[in-house]
Parts: structure tokens; sequence; C-alpha cells
């Protein structure tokens, strides 16, 4: 219901209420919207969950995160093999990306989040019953707010939902005012893997850099438009970045001593003033509660360059 027809709908109420009590009738209050059923829409469309979900199966690391920031964690019965975080999350081998059907449903869950839909996940567990939200990869801030939200309506957690959200805007948008005058004339590079692929200004990550005011050296080499190129050594070398941040800290081992030691790279901005950020991998890749961290981190790496 929009906010201003539900506004109007309570004063109506209240004052259908005062009218009784004046001419001798009850007061009763008007009783409030209930929870369930709730409709949402996500990638796989609309989805209604009938009441309050007690079993849920998360097969996405970013919507676990999510679940247990707005207070549904106890809610939640078996992860994916990805969900890392929080570590009170349940440790389970279940799979994301090569799921089995028959392993989930042995969970009982009465509510499957997932990210990712491969051999006709959605469609398998709706045969046998079992709700599914999908939640695929958020591209905008707005995205990964409403995605939440939808959380918390699924899980019956909407207060908890609002909060996060509310903190989340809170937090990001004061990292950014004072982020963005330090910022003016910055470039950056993202590493996503030791091999050089990266991510521009066309995706997700690279909005948070252009939020903040840094212009981002792989939107030039995109000539493909995927929004993850490939780039060379020799064009990070020329592009001689002054800030480099490493989303592959973890998985791969990387690090400002072996950064450095690419042939060519002490040459690099970055790299002879020592801003190469180690950015965890999970907090780098998932659009959840622990983007503050990522922009906190960045935010800090500019601070320190323009000391």
């Amino acid at each position: 219901m929009p906010r201003f027809l539900f506004g109007l709908v309570t004063a109506c109420a209240v004052l259908a209420a005062l009218f009784a009590g004046a001419a001798g009738g009850s007061t009763t209050a008007a009783r409030a919207t209930p929870a369930f059923p709730v409709t949402i829409t996500a990638k796989n469309g609309k989805v209604t969950i009938a009441r309050a979900p007690q079993r849920i199966v998360s097969l996405s690391a970013t919507a676990t995160e999510s679940l247990f920031a707005i207070g549904a964690g106890s809610q939640v019965v078996a992860v994916d093999d990805q969900s890392d975080y929080p570590k009170s999350a349940p440790k389970t081998t279940l799979s994301g990306f090569t799921p089995n059907v028959e392993a989930i449903v042995a969970y009982r869950p009465d509510l499957v989040v997932v990210s990712y839909d491969p051999r006709g996940l959605v469609a398998a567990l709706n045969r046998v019953g079992i709700p599914v939200v999908h939640h695929d990869g958020a591209q905008t801030l707005r995205g990964a707010y409403q995605q939440i939200r939808q959380l918390g309506m699924v899980t019956g957690k909407r207060e908890g939902a609002a909060k996060v959200v509310a903190g989340m805007k809170t937090k990001i948008a004061r990292i950014v005012a004072s982020t963005k005058g330090k910022s003016s004339g910055l470039s950056v590079y993202h590493e996503l893997t030791p091999d050089l692929y990266t991510a521009t200004s066309n995706t997700f990550i690279g909005r948070a850099y252009a939020l903040l005011g840094l212009r981002n050296i792989a939107d030039a080499a995109d000539r493909a438009g995927t929004g993850y190129p490939q780039l060379s050594s020799e064009y990070v070398v020329s592009a001689s970045p002054d800030l480099i941040v490493l989303a592959d800290s973890v998985c791969c081992g990387q690090k400002a001593s072996t950064v450095a030691a690419r042939p060519g790279w002490g040459t690099i901005a970055a790299v002879k003033s020592g801003s190469i950020v180690r950015i965890d991998d999970s907090v780098a890749s998932r659009w959840g509660p622990r983007l503050v961290d990522f922009f906190r981190a960045l935010s800090r790496a500019v601070t320190r360059l323009r000391a």
C-alpha cells in the first residue's frame, strides 16, 4: 500500500474510533495490516508466502548475510557452501551452483532463497511445493536495498530489514560525502583475478567507485561492453592507477608485495605510494549489509593517499 494511502486509511480509522466513542459506541483501535500472506516480485516472478517461514534454506551468500542482519537468522536451517558469513550461520555442503534438489528438500524448507537458477532449480522446488525467492546480483544500491526489504517481508522481519537499509543508507552517504572531495582526479584499478579480470563502472562494484568520485581505468578498455574485461599488464602499467584494490586476496593470495613483483608494475603510481588495498573477496563480491565495510575501506585508502 502506498505510504500516503496508508496514512489516509489510518487517519480515517482514528476519526471513526473517536466518533464512535462520542456516541457511546466501541473505541476499538483499527487492526494493523497482517504481515502474511505476502507477495513480492523477484527474479522468478511473483512469489507468495502464506505464513512466516521457520525453515529457510539460503543458497545465496549475500542473502545469508542479509537474513542474519535483519534478525531472521534463527529461521535459517541451512546455507550453501559459499555462505561463510556470519560465522554463526549453519555449515553444510549444499551448492548454489550445482544444486542437489533432494539434498535441499531433505532439510524440509518452507522457503528457499537463491542467487542462481541452475538446472531449473526454482521450477524443481516449486513442483514439490517449496516457495523460492530468486535474488540475482543487484545492479544498483537501490536494487540491493530492495532485496533486503523483500527478505524482511517474506520472513516477517520488516522492521529489522528497514533498520538495516536505513543504517546502510546513512553510513554510505556519510562516507561518500566525506570522500568525494578528496578523490577528485584519482584513478582506480579493481582486480578480480590475478590474470587481470576487472570490473567497469557499468557493474555494481564499479558504480561504488563512481559514487566515491574515482575514475575507473577499465572503462576505456571494455570494447565488448561486458562490464568485466580482461586487461593486459601493459595496459594497467600504462594507465598507472593511483589506487589498486585487490578483490583476489583470499582466493589467490594477492597482496602489495605480489603486485609490486609483477614485471613493470613498480612504475605504477599506486605501487609507488603503497596505495594497494586488500578487500576480502566476499565483501567485494556481495551486495548485502557489508557494503558499508567496502565503502569504508575505499574511503580510508583515499584519505591516506591524500594525506
